[in-house]
């Protein structure tokens, strides 16, 4: 089976995003339902895998990233309201024998993502 993974890197400092929080939700016809939070370590990781083994399946995902609370806690100045807060990235698993790798590069005022391995 596969599993789910991410990262955060801090552009703005240069460095891994530690103490992040990140919440994991599927999404269902009827809603979302709230899987897993999680917060980044001194690698910007989390220490296990999101989604393994049994709950690794094909569906409908988002992942949510308190960014603005985390900046915050950096001591960067941001304006009220912040142009950055939670960012939610919206992603599909086809095939859960796979690895996903969602990471998030971010900065007070952008942020990207991609699909890694």
């Amino acid at each position: 089976m596969g599993k789910l993974s991410t990262h955060v890197l801090d552009t703005t400092q240069g460095r891994p995003g530690s103490g992040l929080k990140i919440a994991l939700y599927t999404i269902h016809p009827g809603g979302r339902v709230l899987l897993k939070t999680d917060i980044t370590n001194q690698e910007g990781r989390c220490n296990a895998p999101l989604l393994e083994g049994e709950a690794m399946q094909v569906g409908q995902y988002e992942l949510v990233f308190s960014a603005g609370d985390y900046f915050q806690q950096q001591g960067v100045a941001m304006p009220t309201p912040r142009f950055i807060d939670n960012i939610t990235i919206a992603f599909g698993i086809a095939d859960s024998t796979q690895n996903y790798h969602v990471p998030l590069v971010v900065s007070p005022w952008s942020f990207s993502t991609y699909r890694g391995c």
